[in-house]
This record gives C-alpha cells, sequence and structure tokens, in this order.
C-alpha cells in the first residue's frame, strides 16, 4: 500500500475520475493541486470556489488537499519527495504546455522509480483512436462526428466510495494566498454557483426543463434552452461522459433534441482534437493564408466593442451581458466576435484574449477554435464572405427583443420597428423612448453595409496573396 500523487487540473471533481479511482485502489490518496501561473481572471475565478468545494469534500475523508504554486513540473516533484509517493496519476490534457510538462514529468519520474500512469479523462474519446481513411486527423467536424458516434465511449466511474488518507501533513497555500481572485472584485457580481455539486444540479434541472427544445430553442438567447453547463465542463466540476450516458437515458425527450445536444458535446471534443494535432491554432490562423489579412484594427472601435457601445443593440446586449456575468449565449458569441472581426476588421486573436479574460467557462480549445470558425481561418470555419447582420440576427433570433432590453435598458420604450437599429428611428419616435442618440445610447460606430463592403474587399486581397 503505497502512496498516490493525483494530479488535479481541469477535472475538479470526484465522480467519473479515473486517476482518482487508481490512487483508491492503490493506497494512501494524496490530492494536488498547481496553481495557473498565467491569469484568467474570470475563470480563475470559478477555479478558487471549486477547489474550495473539493477541498472540503477531501477533508470529509481526512484527506489533505496540498495547493501549490509555481512551476508544475517542479513543485510535483517536491511532493514527491516530501511524501514519498511511489505513484502519480493524472487524466491527460491536450493543449501544448500541458502535454509538454506531462512528458517532463513522466520521464523525471519513472527515472527515480516513480510509476505514472495517465487517463483518458476530459473527453469522450481518446483523440488517438478517430483518424480518416488516411490515417490522418479530421480536419471537418460532421465526418469527426459521424465517426465518433460509431466509437464507444466509456462508462463514467463512480466516485470511490472510500479514500484512504496520509498521516502526511504537507505545506499547502490557504485559499486567502492562491491569488485566483481578480483584485478589481468585478466578479462579486456574478450570480453563479461552481462546483460539482452545483454542476450536478445544474444538468439535472436542464435536463428536466429546457432539454425538450433544444434543438430549436438553443438559438434564442432570451429563453432557457440551453444548459448554461460550460462553465462546468471547462474545469471538469462534471464529467462529459456521465452528461452523454445521462442525456440518453432521458426517455421522455425526442431523439433529435438529444442528438443536437449530444453533438454540441462532440463539438468539444473536436476542439481538443484540433488543438492536439494543429497545437499553432492557439497563435496562428490554421489557414496560412490568413496571416496576410489586412487587418485595421482601432483601439477606440475595440473599446466600444468590449463595453457595449457599438451603437448595433444586439452587439451591445452580448457584450454587456459578457461584463456582467461572465457569460455569453452561443448564438450571440458568434455575433459579438463576428462584429469584431469583419466589421471593425480587428484581428480574431484580440477577440480571444477578451474572452479569455472575461468568460467564466473559458477553455483554450474552445475559444481559438470558436474564433478561428468566425474568422474564417480555421479548417472547418464559417466562410469569411458570411457577414452577420446585427439587425437581421436580432430580428431574427430576440425577435420580442428581450434579450436586447435586459442588457441596454435605455432603448426599452422603443417600438419594435427599430429596437435593432435605434439611429434609424425618427427623432420624434426616439423622443417619445427618452432615446437621444450620441448621448443617451451610441450612434452605430460603423455603417453595415460599408464595414460589409471592406471586409469583403479585404478578404480578396487575402486570398490574392
Amino acid at each position: 500500500m503505497g502512496i498516490t500523487i493525483v494530479w488535479f487540473r481541469k477535472d475538479l471533481r470526484i465522480h467519473d475520475h479515473p486517476a482518482l479511482v487508481e490512487a483508491a485502489a492503490h493506497g494512501e490518496v494524496l490530492p494536488v493541486f498547481i496553481l495557473p501561473e498565467t491569469v484568467h481572471a474570470a475563470s480563475d475565478w470559478w477555479v478558487h470556489h471549486s477547489l474550495v468545494e473539493l477541498q472540503k469534500k477531501f477533508e470529509q475523508q481526512q484527506i489533505q488537499f496540498v495547493v501549490r504554486k509555481g512551476p508544475p513540473v517542479e513543485q510535483l516533484l517536491k511532493i514527491q519527495q516530501e511524501s514519498g509517493a511511489d505513484q502519480l496519476v493524472f487524466n491527460e490534457l491536450y493543449d501544448p504546455e500541458s502535454r509538454k510538462q506531462e512528458k517532463e514529468l513522466t520521464a523525471t519520474l519513472e527515472k527515480i522509480n516513480v510509476q505514472v500512469r495517465s487517463f483518458q479523462g476530459t473527453l469522450l474519446v481518446p483523440p488517438d483512436a478517430i483518424f480518416n481513411k488516411s490515417g490522418q486527423p479530421y480536419k471537418v467536424f460532421t465526418p469527426f462526428w459521424k465517426q465518433l458516434r460509431q466509437e464507444p465511449i466509456a462508462q463514467p466511474l463512480l466516485a470511490p466510495e472510500k479514500l484512504t488518507p496520509s498521516s502526511l501533513r504537507l505545506a499547502s497555500l490557504p485559499p486567502e494566498e492562491w491569488g485566483l481572485l481578480s483584485p478589481l472584485s468585478w466578479h462579486e457580481k456574478f450570480q453563479w454557483q461552481p462546483g460539482e455539486t452545483a454542476a450536478i444540479e445544474c444538468w439535472q434541472m436542464f435536463r428536466n426543463g429546457g432539454f425538450s427544445d433544444y434543438k430549436e430553442g438553443r438559438d434564442l438567447p432570451a429563453q432557457p434552452n440551453v444548459s448554461r453547463l460550460s462553465p462546468y465542463v471547462a474545469t471538469g466540476n462534471i464529467s462529459v461522459r456521465s452528461i452523454w450516458y445521462s442525456a440518453l437515458a432521458t426517455d421522455w425527450i425526442e431523439d433529435e433534441q438529444i442528438e443536437a445536444f449530444l453533438r454540441q458535446l462532440a463539438w468539444r471534443d473536436f476542439a481538443h482534437y484540433q488543438l492536439l494535432y494543429f497545437p499553432h491554432m492557439l497563435e496562428k490562423p490554421v489557414r496560412p493564408e490568413f496571416e496576410k489579412f489586412p487587418w485595421q484594427s482601432s483601439a477606440e472601435n475595440v473599446h466600444a466593442w468590449k463595453t457595449g457601445q457599438t451603437g448595433y443593440p444586439l452587439v451591445d446586449a452580448d457584450m454587456r451581458e459578457l461584463w456582467e456575468t461572465g457569460y455569453m449565449h452561443n448564438r450571440v458569441r458568434m455575433i459579438a466576435a463576428s462584429f469584431l472581426i469583419k466589421h471593425l476588421l480587428t484581428d480574431w486573436r484580440e477577440g480571444m484574449k477578451w474572452f479569455e479574460e472575461t468568460l467564466v467557462d473559458w477553455d483554450s480549445a474552445n475559444n481559438a477554435m470558436g474564433w478561428q470558425w468566425v474568422a474564417g481561418s480555421g479548417f472547418d470555419a464559417s466562410p469569411y464572405f458570411r457577414i452577420f447582420n446585427p439587425i437581421v440576427q436580432g430580428e431574427k433570433f430576440d425577435g420580442a427583443a428581450i434579450y436586447v432590453k435586459k442588457w441596454v435598458p435605455e432603448l426599452r420604450n422603443l417600438p419594435g420597428k427599430y429596437i435593432f437599429q435605434p439611429a434609424e428611428a425618427p427623432a420624434s419616435v426616439l423622443q417619445s423612448a427618452g432615446v437621444e442618440i450620441g448621448t443617451t445610447y451610441p450612434a452605430p460606430i460603423v455603417d453595415h453595409r460599408a464595414a460589409r463592403e471592406r471586409a469583403l474587399a479585404a478578404y480578396d486581397t487575402c486570398k490574392k496573396g
């Protein structure tokens, strides 16, 4: 009976945790979390509260959950030396930095006869299980999805019934020294409850409610037809395999609704799959011709976009929701991203960095693939020439303007005809609604039609090289 270090990362839960199950079978359990060296304000807040809950769960079994700060490999080697652990286990991640750390740690520990075991516990299927007929990784989602649908997905594991504590007590940072809470304290207004317990409750509420109209309703930002599970999944508060099997067992929901939801889980797998085989997607366009794209970013325009002051109500609602909640509905994420890239000709990497800072569900793979999808620079991306009209998109997906009126309340008295383009309303209508363009609500920072033509011209330049 030895000591096993369990290296927690994007798997802050007890259920369906292959590495923890292995540790429980081996002997004494020593769970460890190494604090991130980079700052992601909103998602760090989520990690902080998830760690607090997880620590309490381990404490209930007299297990010390060690939290350290510093280079992960260096810290884990120190913990192994202090504890005398004969095994270290972890669930694999697929971003370049994590892969590098895993390889270095494994090589170093095996030289001193410490066993290292890794498990697939963050995706539906192992990324090395799916290749096309030529033995190459898929670049297009639909064939990837069809192949994944044929693959056996491992049944989720139950939480270990009993964990064996160690008599050792190692140095561990208290929560007030984790440094995960931004000094700006803007996250204090978030109406979220992070952690495994809340994740399971969130899934059960969705499964018993909005799931029945998911396929059609997931595009409507004012309706409760999305699961809002993304931050829980991103932090690993809930297992995607447990969601998958629970969804399939929902026999009171039509199959097409379930299939539409499962497809979204597979889209997340595809993002991590792409990141594993094309790691440069975090920094460069996947399609190299976009490296020559003639960006024309304006700091003033980017600030207006970030603060929800573009003069396009749907875009402004999107960005204000993000700032107030750390979250944005998926349909309007695409619209907001498209506006930044195609209306403002701003490099997609600027938007990606802002989302990295402000999203509670930030995930490097999803974030990069999503922005490249909108930019048109990914393998399986929306064509660059598909430019969302934020006025039409509002009319289509927020017809009653419930979403816009919630986040842009200064327009709530405008009639529906003008709610998505207030600058076009007659002076008498604006006066009656208490709206003064340029004062109480900004004029559009760009003209849609002119911006569209400019974007298409830039794309043509890019294509010609």
